[in-house]
């Protein structure tokens, strides 16, 4: 950078800087001190302006700037990386009586050293390493087989209770691991919105925090909501550390790590006992799941002389609590029809207390878990929390089984519009046939087709859709696009829908027309095909007419779609009435083929292979780029290759080939350069 260029940017870095302090500050105090020391609208204000600035002056961009808090870059793999300091595990006991003897044997390998043991919550969640360089996270490991995990590190910026930044005094090199963990409030918000969309929930807030690490896009990692709860630290040999664990983590909250305040030193075995039974009880007081505790001895010199067994550190050990357990009477099972006809049986129990809430209902999945479960009419259920937020039945306790007890008969009518149920081969749930004639299926395709993540259309929620079909006036998607203004003032037993709520619902279905391509697919609600499949196909077939004329054996060539997948989507375009439902969208204006975005012809007449992964494109998008370009793609290098593009992980043999051939190859990082000028 000359002179003058560094005088030009100097008021922008300046700017950056001061608001990347102003935004690192009010993120420390809301999430590490719980204050809000401004509006939301102010807060998001500021990190517009940020990144506004970050795309007008990228060399000026830190790595560790507050807006990869926001997320956005897009991941295609995850590296694996072997962990500096391998990631062991602890002994686990479900026993009181092994504390007990774990305890004495700890005092016995001692023999009259003083010590004391540090008690801390087990997290249920996943275990990571964070690596920090003089101050500054440099990488986030996930556990892996404990020797290697995978680089999360784009992921794990996303998460607020991570620091970027280190403040006071710290080792210029260490590690600090912890578990990170789904909130219960952010999970059940999470499931609450996956469920309007018509989404699988996710089962528990363990799995969801794991999924949630390894999504490839980061900014859907942000919006999880996930904390990071540290619990060690671990460093070079002759790092000056504290030598007692519980000031290693009293040091880590003064670094600004959000440290939680449950730890405990406990000088014997009946602290020990005091300090698990309570937290048996409490535990469903807490904002996340824990499973256990972990007892240390808190003295870290006496680690070595404690040393290790041939799977895990004897200075430490783990007490899991049992999964909570509960039978309580089967009063009745209802059958729900989901918007895919899908049927799904579920318990209604006598309401009862398990894990800090009141279950009053649980799934029976489908008629081969009622089976394998020998589930009877009177029967009382065995339910589990555990870990669990959703309760799950885990067993009949047919000690409580009245005599003459009838097993369970699934029903063999939808019990919405008393069609006969189908089960295709080699599937395990019944599904009603009867789409355009059964209510919630009906509904269900309504409220997917307008939802955030599909057409995206404001105010057209359960309710409105549901005055709206009792109306008459929308039975299909399609019809949606046909409503006037004079059909919805004055619609509903108080007249809910006035002239502003009229025109703003209009204006909401008109701009809906502009969702592109991938979106509208996923809008159809095609059984087997979410938000990441349609986008697949979309980018694979370009045109919803070269979708539908697709065999099964194309639609299975698509990235992820299976057989199964393939043999539906077929199904789906061979319907006629699906067809002319197309048509009428595509008559009403919504968008059925893929953007072409502008291009040059900058690769005009190059012939190009590629292979490999990479970093802003998958493999559709990149060959899709290079044609927006003016190139052809080739499968194989050959004499008439221009340049092989390689990302990460390129095939061995087309490289090979190439260097035969004496063909260039070129990286990610050259091909944008060529083409992005």
């Amino acid at each position: 950078m000359d002179l003058f260029s560094a005088i030009d940017t100097e008021p922008a870095r300046q700017r950056m800087e001061q608001l990347a302090a102003d935004l690192d500050r009010l993120n420390y105090e809301y999430y590490m001190n719980d204050r809000s020391l401004v509006s939301d609208e102010e807060f998001d204000r500021m990190m517009r302006e940020l990144q506004d600035l970050e795309a007008q002056y990228p060399e000026l961009a830190n790595p560790l700037s507050p807006t990869k808090r926001v997320g956005g870059e897009v991941n295609k793999s995850f590296r694996q990386v072997e962990h500096r300091f391998p990631m062991l595990s602890l002994g686990n006991t479900y026993s009181i009586e092994e504390i007990e003897e774990y305890e004495a044997r700890t005092r016995r390998l001692l023999d009259g050293t003083p010590f004391s043991y540090t008690c801390e919550l087990k997290y249920d969640g996943v275990a990571i390493g964070l690596s920090y360089r003089h101050g500054q996270l440099r990488q986030a490991v996930t556990r892996g087989n404990g020797t290697v995990g995978d680089d999360i590190t784009t992921n794990a910026k996303t998460v607020a209770t991570i620091p970027l930044r280190l403040q006071g005094e710290y080792p210029d090199d260490f590690e600090v691991r912890g578990e990170v963990v789904y909130p219960f409030a952010a999970f059940e918000a999470m499931n609450r919105q996956r469920e309007s969309e018509g989404d699988e929930p996710f089962a528990n807030p363990r799995n969801a925090a794991s999924g949630s690490l390894k999504l490839l896009d980061s900014a859907e990692c942000a919006r999880r909501k996930l904390l990071f709860c540290p619990y060690f630290v671990m460093a070079p040999a002759g790092t000056a550390l504290p030598a007692t664990h519980s000031a290693r983590v009293d040091w880590l909250s003064q670094m600004g790590f959000r440290v939680q305040p449950f730890l405990r030193e406990c000088k014997d075995i009946d602290e020990i006992k005091a300090y698990i039974e309570h937290w048996d009880r409490e535990r469903w007081q807490l904002p996340f799941g824990i499973d256990g505790i972990v007892i240390k001895v808190n003295q870290v010199p006496l680690w070595d002389q404690l040393g290790l067994t041939a799977k895990s550190p004897r200075w430490a050990i783990a007490f899991k609590f049992k999964a909570e357990r509960v039978s309580t009477p089967l009063e009745s099972i209802s059958y729900q029809v989901g918007r895919t006809g899908i049927i799904t049986p579920v318990a209604n129990l006598r309401p009862v207390w398990l894990g800090g809430t009141t279950v009053r209902r649980a799934t029976l999945v489908n008629a081969d878990f009622i089976a394998k479960m020998g589930i009877c009419v009177g029967d009382s259920l065995l339910i589990e929390k555990g870990g669990e937020i959703i309760p799950k039945v885990v067993g009949v306790d047919t000690d409580q089984r009245p005599a003459g007890a009838m097993p369970v008969q699934y029903i063999v009518r939808c019990p919405e519009c008393g069609t006969p149920l189908v089960r295709a081969e080699g599937e395990a749930g019944h599904y009603c046939p009867n789409a355009d004639g059964c209510h919630p299926q009906i509904i269900g395709r309504l409220e997917h087709f307008a939802s955030r993540r599909a057409m995206n259309i404001d105010s057209l929620g359960p309710e409105r859709l549901e005055m709206l079909y009792s109306a008459g006036l929308v039975r299909s998607v399609a019809d949606i696009y046909s409503l006037r203004r004079e059909q919805l003032i004055g619609l509903g037993d108080e007249a809910t829908i006035q002239d502003k709520s009229a025109d703003n619902l209009l204006a909401a279905i008109e701009a809906s027309k502009q969702v592109p391509f991938e979106r509208v697919l996923f809008a159809l609600g095609l059984r087997y095909v979410g938000e990441v499949g349609a986008k697949k196909l979309a980018l694979y077939f370009k045109t919803v007419d070269a979708l539908m004329a697709a065999t099964e054996e194309e639609l299975a060539q698509v990235e992820d779609v299976g057989q199964v997948t393939a043999r539906a989507i077929y199904a789906w375009f061979s319907d006629a009435n699906h067809r002319q439902l197309v048509e009428r969208l595509r008559a009403a204006g919504l968008q059925m083929q893929v953007a072409t975005v502008e291009g040059d012809d900058s690769l005009a007449g190059a012939v190009i292979v590629v292979s490999g992964t990479f970093e802003h494109f998958s493999r559709d998008e990149i060959k899709a780029d290079i044609e927006r370009h003016g190139g052809k793609v080739a499968s194989s290098p050959s004499s008439k290759t221009t340049f092989l593009l390689a990302g990460a992980k390129p095939g061995p043999e087309k490289l090979s080939k190439a260097a035969k051939l004496g063909i260039e190859v070129i990286d990610e990082a050259a091909y944008l350069a060529r083409t992005r000028k």
